[in-house]
């Protein structure tokens, strides 16, 4: 049934009424009017008028037989259908009660007989014109509703989607920040997220005077020698291992991270004093010391260990950790494979040598170097033969510099290349100057200089090209120079190393052994390598004059050479009994304090001017 007509659409009225000439009359003035007007004599005709086609509007008469107006009215308000049908009483009853009766069963107006037909269709107009507007408003109503759960429904899955967005992406985040906060091989926390831990447990100890803890930093000694020689992955596989039995060697509580490469940091929270921490140290060097089975290799491995007691005085977490780090190169400096505990006197000194690093760059780019030269004296005429060319750094505040303090962090540091290439070349003209100044003996063509190549230097791709570029600059003899180079380069014993040497040969360039004796000695690498001459270190000069019984040893070293037709130059001569027991041993040249020390280069004109004899 459809009761949803529009204001537009003809009407359909129904009076209920006894009285056949009431419902006539009324029928016939409606539907002059445009109505549709149906007729019910009694309750029961108007329950099938009214399921046949729901009206828009009922008239009804009160004083009915059998069912009156009142209880129709009840009865059509009870029926969910046709509650909302507006029903207009027509009654010759004027009381007030009446009234008012109809009123409470659910009546929308009420028109009194003997009635005008003009009043009648205002009122019958009125409610039509309510009826539709409240059909309107029910429609509204319904479409807004429908609308409203359509897009609260809308709203709710873009809300679920979200949700689930938001959901994937706070996943995401959290699967990023593990990956931004562990290490990949490991799955171990990273530096980013120990530095974190570290500067709480910090804050804590700052707050707490009871809480106590302490920073371990681990690297380990030969991993890089498996990881070049067995690959990346068995490193891999082995840095796993490692990081298993550190993990192992520390309480649930404990934190351990990898910083990358061969490299562990770890954190040992409420400890009590620094002995627990060493004994960690030395539980981990017991456990790493037995051997790793890989998959396929069997490895040997050892770690050196710094310690840092967690002073609540640091600024920084990162102070504490640089220097848990400076204790491990110490550990390391001192024989690897320990631990070893800092002091804060330890950063002090690694302060002073970035320090001098720093400096030492400088040095390099402003050309603060200069050249002194040690006389080497022939033992059979004590004669000058030759100088050795020494470095000095003459640093603008510190003043002169040995090569001592500064050598090794210049190997270090790469820095040596440099600065050894400018002292041959340097060298290489003072021996031109010497040689060719007019006040010189005309002998000393056979004036030779000595300076010494760091190993680093033969693996310059250019170096031979470097060497000869200097001798075409200088002029010199080739013969007159003499390169001292160290056990340690030969030891490599690498074709690289034996063409370089094999080509200076070629040039007429001497080679030197230097401090033999004090290094991986063997006679191999005399034979292997044909050295001109070898140089007695100036610790075994030195035992021939406080112990005689050590003097075998120098004997030894120079009938060596003497078998193997190469000179011996002794070093480090300071007396004259040294140089007579040389003198009876055969020893063909010598230098020291007993001589000279190394002078600047316009100090050697003048020595060599006065024609000194020993």
């Amino acid at each position: 049934m459809n009761y949803e007509r529009s204001y537009f659409e003809k009407k359909d009225i129904l009076i209920i009424d006894d009285m056949p000439d009431n419902l006539r009359v009324l029928s016939s003035l409606l539907t002059r009017e445009g109505y549709g007007v149906r007729k019910a004599l009694n309750w029961y005709m108007a329950l099938t008028a009214c399921q046949t086609l729901l009206p828009d509007l009922i008239l009804l008469d009160i004083m009915m037989p059998e069912v009156d107006g009142y209880e129709i009215c009840r009865r059509l308000k009870a029926c969910r259908l046709t509650a909302d049908i507006p029903v207009i009483f027509i009654s010759a009853l004027e009381d007030v009660f009446d009234k008012v009766k109809a009123f409470q069963v659910g009546g929308v107006d009420y028109i009194t007989k003997p009635f005008e037909f003009e009043e009648v269709l205002v009122r019958v107009e009125n409610q039509l014109a309510l009826r539709t507007a409240r059909l309107e408003i029910l429609k509204l109503n319904t479409e807004l509703e429908n609308r409203v759960n359509e897009r609260t429904s809308q709203l709710e899955k873009a809300l679920y989607k979200l949700q689930q967005e938001i959901n994937q992406r706070q996943q995401l985040q959290t699967k990023l920040l593990d990956i931004a906060l562990h290490d990949s091989l490991t799955g171990l926390p990273n530096r980013v997220l120990f530095i974190k831990r570290l500067e709480q447990a910090l804050n804590r100890a700052k707050l707490e005077s009871d809480y106590h803890f302490a920073v371990l930093f681990l690297d380990c000694d030969r991993f890089k020698v498996v990881n070049n020689s067995l690959g990346h992955l068995v490193g891999d596989e082995l840095l796993i291992a490692i990081a298993r039995r550190l993990q192992a060697s520390l309480s649930p509580f404990d934190s351990l991270a990898r910083f990358g490469g061969d490299e562990f940091a770890i954190l040992l929270e409420n400890i009590t004093d620094i002995s627990t921490a060493i004994e960690v140290a030395e539980c981990i060097l017991k456990k790493l010391s037995q051997p790793f089975k890989l998959f396929r290799y069997e490895v040997f491995i050892n770690a050196s260990i710094g310690i840092n007691w967690g002073n609540h005085n640091y600024e920084k977490s990162e102070y504490l950790l640089r220097d848990a780090d400076t204790a491990m190169y110490r550990a390391k400096a001192l024989g690897k494979a320990r631990y070893h505990v800092f002091d804060p006197a330890m950063h002090q000194e690694v302060s002073q040598l970035l320090e001098l690093e720093n400096d030492l760059r400088r040095a390099v780019e402003r050309q603060e170097f200069v050249v002194h030269y040690q006389p080497i004296i022939c033992i059979t005429t004590g004669a000058i033969a030759g100088f050795e060319a020494l470095i000095r750094w003459q640093h603008p505040t510190k003043g002169l510099v040995y090569p001592t303090a500064f050598i090794p962090i210049a190997e270090e540091t790469g820095l040596i290349n440099h600065i050894n290439i400018w002292v041959l070349q340097s060298a290489c003209q003072t021996l031109r100057l010497l040689q060719n100044h007019p006040a010189t003996n005309k002998n000393l063509n056979s004036l030779t200089i000595s300076v010494n190549l760091s190993p680093r230097l033969f693996s310059l791709p250019n170096f031979l090209a470097e060497i000869d570029q200097i001798l075409d600059e200088t002029k010199i003899n080739p013969a007159n120079l003499e390169l001292e180079i160290t056990e340690s380069l030969l030891i490599e014993n690498s074709d690289v190393i034996k063409t370089i040497l094999y080509e200076l040969k070629e040039r007429k360039i001497k080679l030197v052994m230097d401090d033999f004796g004090t290094g991986y000695s063997s006679l191999s690498y005399l034979h292997s390598f044909s050295l001109n001459t070898l140089k007695i270190d100036k610790s075994f000069v030195k035992r021939m004059q406080e112990n005689q019984q050590n003097m075998g040893l120098v004997p030894a070293i120079i009938g060596i050479a003497h078998s193997m037709g190469m000179i011996v130059i002794a070093e480090g001569v300071e007396t004259q009994h040294q140089l007579t027991q040389l003198k009876n041993l055969k020893c063909d040249f010598a230098q020291g304090l007993l001589f000279s020390g190394a002078i600047e280069p316009e100090l050697v004109l003048n020595l060599i001017a006065t024609a000194p004899q020993w």
